[in-house]
């Protein structure tokens, strides 16, 4: 849809088609700016696959949160040289500032669901891929 100046009032959106995303993850876009012309709202369902991972990044101008829907549990790599583990399980929230590197990985056998929201209307806007430190991460 593109970007718009007006966003569109009070309209539902259907499930649409997902795509993956250049980290890796499966993106669903439920309010973003091609849905509905957002200008400072990202909300949708990001999906890890079965035993995959994301590649190593950053968003360099917005704040993630999200909330896991399902899966067994995710690990989390933070830090600088990814350095901060965490474990996530259904019904677990995680937040990552701009700006802070990160990777997730779900080495369960059923894909690991979240709701997410970014203050950012698209949701590859500010992605700077970090392919040095992919092999960081085991």
């Amino acid at each position: 849809m593109g970007t718009s100046s007006k966003a569109k009032v009070g309209c539902v959106v259907p499930s649409g088609a997902s795509y993956t995303s250049q980290q890796g993850s499966v993106y669903a876009p439920g309010i973003s700016n091609e849905t509905v012309g957002s200008e400072t709202l990202f909300l949708g369902v990001v999906t890890i696959p079965p035993s995959g991972r994301t590649k190593a990044h950053i968003h360099e101008r917005h704040d993630s949160a999200h909330y896991m829907l399902s899966g067994s549990e995710v690990e989390f790599y933070t830090g600088e040289e990814l350095e901060d583990r965490q474990v996530a399980h259904p019904g677990d929230y995680i937040f990552t500032p701009a700006g802070v590197p990160h990777v997730a990985v779900n080495r369960g056998s059923t894909p690991a669901v979240f709701v997410t929201a970014r203050n950012e209307p698209t949701a590859q806007e500010s992605v700077v891929m970090l392919p040095e430190l992919d092999a960081k991460v085991p």
